[in-house]
């Protein structure tokens, strides 16, 4: 339901930066079904990938065999993503905060000696900041879902309205915050995220019991399209390892 909610998110030609996981994944999905304009760049230096099957790396051979052009990881980031030349940036998280900042550093207090040292940053701080949206894909749980996040990774709005733009952060910020249980969206006054769809057989106070701050549910509440069975033939076809 992740992927084909993502996927769906995703039109036209639609320049999508994509990240290992999830969200090639969706992606891949959306140009194999109703997006086949959509536009693969991968951090990598890949631009325009058409890969047949989901790539196990952003290293993989097949998304420069696919490519439309390869190019060096600092032009991506330099003249592609920085300009403001990209429209969706996927990102996940360890930890998302109700102004949609991400942790993907350290969960615990103290940076030094933390709980948990996570992978890092990575491209995430660029794409969270210079893409024109971004969309995240996260299990939505009391763990990831929290009050505050411990370390600020990617900024989302700060700590609400006028951040982003004090921080000289040309984009929208996270646009679209696609989990298991349904879509959040940013409050276009409040920046907080608020909870906009419902996937199919999930109720609100679940969602509610799984998120750390008390969730603003949309008077406009709508529930998720259920898989179609092309798309759910195609997420297969996608999957399957020959």
């Amino acid at each position: 339901m992740m992927s084909i909610a993502a996927a769906r998110a995703l039109t036209g030609g639609t320049r999508c930066f994509v990240g290992i996981g999830l969200p090639s994944t969706a992606a891949n999905l959306a140009r194999r079904t109703h997006a086949p304009e959509l536009v693969l760049i991968y951090e990598s230096g890949t631009l325009g990938s058409k890969p047949d099957r989901l790539p196990a790396s952003i290293g993989d051979g097949i998304l420069a065999e696919t490519a439309d052009s390869v190019i060096s990881v600092p032009e991506v980031f330099n003249y592609w993503l920085q300009p403001g030349r990209i429209d969706v940036g996927f990102l996940g998280a360890a930890q998302l905060d109700r102004f949609g900042n991400i942790n993907t550093t350290v969960i615990g207090d103290d940076y030094a000696d933390p709980k948990v040292r996570l992978p890092g940053a990575g491209g995430a701080p660029e794409i969270a900041g210079s893409c024109r949206e971004v969309f995240v894909v996260v299990r939505q749980t009391r763990r990831s879902f929290v009050e505050r996040v411990d370390f600020v990774t990617s900024v989302g709005f700060g700590r609400g309205p006028g951040d982003r733009e004090r921080l000289g952060l040309p984009g929208a910020g996270p646009t679209l915050v696609i989990t298991d249980l349904g879509i959040l969206r940013p409050d276009p006054e409040t920046c907080e995220l608020v909870l906009s769809q419902i996937h199919p057989g999930v109720d609100v106070d679940h969602v509610r019991e799984s998120t750390g701050w008390p969730l603003d549910v949309s008077p406009e509440l709508t529930t998720t399209e259920a898989p179609t069975e092309d798309e759910l033939r195609a997420l297969r076809a996608l999957t399957t390892v020959s």
